[in-house]
């Protein structure tokens, strides 16, 4: 069942349902009865936005596509452009498991918060949570406390 794949996905990444429906710009309750199975009507478009979201698709190896990829190498990338000093993959890695942005990358985690597309945003987390050995729910927490902190204004992110 989809919506069994989506819960356990969205609990290895550490999501809230109330989180994951935010980045999905969906209800809370429409996730919720996503994966309890008794949604009656989804769109396609809606269904494959949370499923990428979480790292799905209809792709059998997606998962396993997803686990190759270096998600903490693209968020760093995608949040250094159009800086002159770019974030590495370490500097991102100790933000996202301390939640201390060292001094002058504070416009490179803002571009992160607010910028980075979602899937990287969750892969970066889960990527972190794995190398810092800890739940990607308390890397969630601690974007969570970064985000005012730096001014950042997607809150779906990081709130």
């Amino acid at each position: 069942m989809i919506g069994q794949e989506i819960y356990l996905r969205r609990k290895a990444v550490g999501l809230t349902q109330q989180h994951l429906a935010n980045l999905a710009n969906l209800s809370r309750q429409t996730i919720q009865r996503l994966e309890a199975g008794t949604i009656k009507d989804l769109s396609f478009q809606r269904l494959t936005k949370i499923m990428g979201i979480v790292g799905l698709s209809f792709d059998v190896p997606s998962l396993a596509a997803r686990k190759r990829k270096n998600g903490l190498w693209m968020a760093a990338k995608t949040s250094s452009v159009s800086y002159k000093k770019e974030m590495s993959v370490e500097t991102l890695q100790h933000a996202l498991s301390t939640g201390e942005v060292p001094r002058g990358y504070e416009a490179q985690m803002l571009h992160f918060l607010d910028e980075a597309p979602v899937q990287i945003v969750v892969m970066a987390v889960e990527e972190a949570a794995m190398i810092s050995n800890e739940s990607p729910t308390k890397v969630w927490s601690r974007l969570a406390k970064l985000g005012p902190v730096l001014g950042a204004e997607r809150k779906e992110v990081w709130g």
